[in-house]
């Protein structure tokens, strides 16, 4: 934290940074494509061919804000410095803001940037299952229970190395239109994805990846048929309930689970600098109207 705070001590170094970051360490003109500038006050370039006056901020997710740059730096380093995860409650409290909303807005944007444009898909063999989100209610159980949200888990199968990289989707139902869909937006095409039994795992919904059924014949009492996806359900639950007290929001649950993949897909690295950093990437790729 001592050496984020002497990194970007003032205004003026976060606006350095942020031109860094959007142009690769090179200016170049949005209007003609020039590489050469002038340096003008308040993070201002004037390109030097047509004359154009740019913004490092423009176009981003900061332009327009109130919010101080510094301010927005601190937001991403406390989300990238605490490994589970922080509320809207407690970066307010941390940045010691007054409003709540503030902190949730800040929260919302930082999560924004943590899908990254033209990601890559799953790839390899891919195990993928339905799990439920959602408290204990009364009423509808199964696959078509009522009150609750339904993702599809996808999981990489390294083997003996583990657990790869993770992807989740929203669906609204389980059926093979829904499915198949959602498989194919994250497993890349010719894939193996591994799945158990369900009725909905069609011909036609992984007509383009080769198809495992994990059946329960084969498997001994008790044994799960896909387990990978469980315990990444278990630990997602856990998240959830630890950092958000349990208090997830229909409307709120693609930003959670984005920052759940974000975290989990980067869990083994060892630079917090580095997640700051590609955090800021994905900050100025948004663009905003």
């Amino acid at each position: 934290m001592q050496e984020f705070m002497d990194r970007f001590s003032s205004e003026e170094s976060c606006r350095q940074y942020l031109a860094d970051v959007r142009w690769a360490g090179t200016f170049k003109c949005p209007k003609c494509s020039h590489t050469e500038s002038w340096k003008l006050a308040r993070g201002i370039f004037k390109c030097k061919k047509c004359g154009r006056d740019i913004s490092a901020m423009a176009g981003t997710i900061f332009h327009g804000s109130h919010i101080p740059l510094r301010l927005w730096f601190q937001a991403l380093w406390c989300v990238v410095s605490q490994k589970n995860g922080v509320s809207a409650l407690g970066l307010s409290r941390a940045l010691g803001i007054r409003r709540q909303m503030t902190g949730l807005y800040l929260l919302r944007k930082v999560r924004t940037a943590m899908v990254r444009m033209g990601r890559e898909r799953l790839s390899g063999l891919v195990e993928v299952d339905e799990v439920f989100l959602g408290g204990v209610k009364p009423g509808k159980r199964g696959r078509g229970a009522l009150g609750k949200v339904l993702v599809l888990v996808a999981v990489e199968d390294k083997g003996k190395k583990g657990i790869g990289r993770i992807r989740i989707e929203i669906i609204s139902d389980a059926n093979a239109v829904s499915l198949r869909a959602a498989i194919r937006k994250m497993v890349e095409p010719r894939g193996t994805v591994r799945t158990d039994e369900w009725k909905g795992y069609t011909p036609a919904a992984l007509e383009e990846h080769k198809h495992v059924v994990m059946k329960r014949q084969s498997l001994e009492p008790g044994e799960d048929p896909t387990p990978l996806v469980h315990r990444i359900a278990s630990l997602l639950k856990r998240w959830l309930l630890g950092t958000h007290q349990g208090g997830v929001q229909a409307e709120h649950i693609r930003s959670y689970l984005d920052e759940f993949i974000f975290r989990f897909n980067r869990r083994k690295s060892g630079s917090r600098g580095k997640l700051f950093h590609r955090l800021v990437q994905g900050m100025v790729q948004i663009k905003q109207d």
